[in-house]
């Protein structure tokens, strides 16, 4: 059974869009080993159609040598969540699930042998936190409010509890907390 690990990057002000603003951090090694932790633990991607939209164009051309994160990218099964795209071909191994069903979500859940990853695809991780599909999120917190932009939990949203589930921090000011759905 497929557990749902959600990585994101988000502003001190709970901002994750377009996090191009984490240029200005760097990547250190640390930081990179526990973004591959998330995805080394997973067998399948599930992306929303914005998201999906952004990384196929980004992933698709990019070699192993370009960056260590392409084959995962771009060999694992792609699962996209969207009521609105008529085709995901354009990215090799990816499958239209159609709108979002909970139904849906959980048999996928079901038949994943390993790890399901979620990166961006806010509306989607918002929906499987509230439909409690979700089982870990993963959020790298850096030290900077950007003031505007989408944020992963707007205003709005019902009250949710999580347990932290773990914590590191990193050189260059980064915290990468872990959640899971409370007891």
């Amino acid at each position: 059974m497929g557990a749902i690990a959600v990585h994101e990057f988000v502003s001190l002000d709970g901002v994750f869009e377009n996090p191009v603003w984490t240029a200005e951090f760097g990547f250190p090694d640390d930081l990179g080993a526990a973004v591959a932790a998330v995805t080394g633990g997973s067998s399948a991607i599930l992306l929303g159609r914005a998201t999906f939209e952004m990384f196929a164009p980004a992933w698709s051309g990019r070699t192993a040598e370009q960056d260590p994160g392409a084959p995962f990218f771009n060999d694992s099964p792609k699962y996209v969540v969207s009521s609105t795209l008529d085709s995901v071909d354009g990215w090799q191994h990816s499958t239209l699930l159609g709108g979002y069903d909970p139904a849906a979500i959980a048999e996928l859940k079901q038949r994943v042998d390993g790890g399901i990853y979620v990166s961006g695809s806010g509306t989607l991780v918002r929906a499987l936190l509230d439909d409690g599909l979700l089982d870990e999120l993963h959020l790298f917190v850096y030290p900077v409010v950007l003031g505007s932009g989408a944020r992963l939990f707007p205003e709005g949203m019902p009250r949710t509890r999580l347990a932290l589930a773990g914590q590191q921090a990193f050189g260059n000011g980064v915290l990468h907390v872990t959640y899971t759905p409370a007891a």
